[in-house]
């Protein structure tokens, strides 16, 4: 049994943040309604496709919608909506993603919706949030990150930014959200009251530059990569192109990395260089870059092996997911019948866990 048994969601939600939400829940035993239009979640439709027992699914679907029960409603219809709110009556959290305003339109804000179930726990994913001057914008990932900054960083060496390579304000708001779900879940334990919870992806992304924006946040000038330790202007947080065309890292701050390194290059002289603020590390820089460029990456991991610094070779996906470590940890797991699926990054001790079915689009509720 689950930690999650019990809970009962119904969730309106498509794409990425609200699904990934409702997977991690679903993952740990609740019982996750994915409520559909005729057309299903688009997502079902994103290549490339695996075998998940004996029928094909979208790998981003199965793996971000296993153990979910599909059902598909109209919600522009009677029908559709005596359909939902049935299933409102029996839940204990409603998740919707769609743009502020749907809902209400439809019948089914959080007035609406706790007139049915009074301890509703109702969550709202959107952009921008529910309110304020963006509230009604449009915007996908990418499109939240250059707003809110993020994307300004995350550029080439000319200063050119450059399309990130994880969706992070997606991910961030799935988080948040799942975050405030599970508060919201303990305290109606306490009060017997449910809550509602307006998650922005722009809110849940912009604590995660606490660490690179102080001088912003503070009301003075915004960093820029070239003057920040963790972005790309200090020596030891750092990529570096090796002899076959291919890259490394070191990615550790601590003075000790640096003097482990550069002790066993024979260049101690530099290890003031790797205290100096960033932005002022340029000939250590270009010494490391020089020094990586001697050897093949192949050859630098075998080097490294000993060697007490953070230092790693930068793998595709496919060296990343055959790495050992992987299998070690159990971190890609074959259902039943085949499928591959990453598992949950939430797992408890004595607990085992394999992926449950992933859904066909469903039709009426039962």
């Amino acid at each position: 049994m689950g930690k999650l048994s019990g809970i009962r969601i119904v969730d309106l939600t498509q794409f990425l943040p609200g699904p990934m939400m409702t997977v991690m829940m679903a993952d740990h035993g609740a019982e996750v309604i994915k409520v559909e239009p005729a057309a299903g979640d688009p997502a079902r439709a994103q290549a490339p496709f695996d075998t998940y027992g004996d029928e094909q699914h979208s790998v981003w679907f199965a793996n971000l919608n296993r153990g979910k029960r599909s059902v598909v409603l109209d919600l522009k219809s009677e029908e559709g909506k005596a359909a939902l709110r049935d299933l409102i009556a029996g839940a204990d959290v409603f998740v919707e993603g769609f743009r502020p305003g749907v809902m209400k339109r439809l019948g089914f804000d959080y007035a609406a919706v706790r007139a049915i179930r009074a301890d509703i726990i109702y969550c709202s994913i959107s952009a921008f949030g529910q309110d304020g001057a963006l509230a009604h914008h449009p915007a996908h990932d990418m499109a939240v990150q250059a707003l809110a900054g993020f994307l300004s960083v995350n550029d080439g060496p000319d200063g050119t930014p450059v399309v990130p390579g994880a969706p992070s304000a997606d991910l961030a708001a799935g988080l948040t959200a799942l975050s405030g779900v599970l508060m919201a879940l303990v305290a109606r334990e306490r009060t017997g009251e449910g809550a509602y919870l307006d998650c922005a992806m722009f809110d849940s992304l912009l604590p995660w530059c606490v660490h690179t924006a102080g001088s912003a946040i503070a009301g003075g000038e915004s960093p820029t990569s070239a003057t920040q330790r963790s972005l790309g202007g200090a020596g030891f947080y750092q990529v570096y192109r090796t002899s076959d065309g291919r890259h490394v890292v070191l990615g550790g701050r601590e003075i000790k990395f640096a003097r482990n390194l550069l002790t066993a290059l024979g260049r101690e002289d530099l290890l003031p260089l790797a205290e100096a603020p960033a932005g002022e590390q340029g000939e250590l820089i270009a010494f490391l870059r020089e020094t990586f460029a001697t050897k093949t990456r192949a050859e630098w991991v075998e080097w490294f092996a000993d060697r007490d610094v953070a230092f790693s070779p930068v793998l595709d996906f496919r060296e990343a997911f055959d790495e050992p470590h992987v299998a070690e940890r159990g971190l890609i797991v074959e259902a039943e019948g085949g499928g591959r699926h990453i598992a949950p990054p939430i797992r408890f001790a004595g607990e085992e866990w394999k992926p449950a079915p992933v859904p066909a689009k469903g039709g009426r509720p039962e």
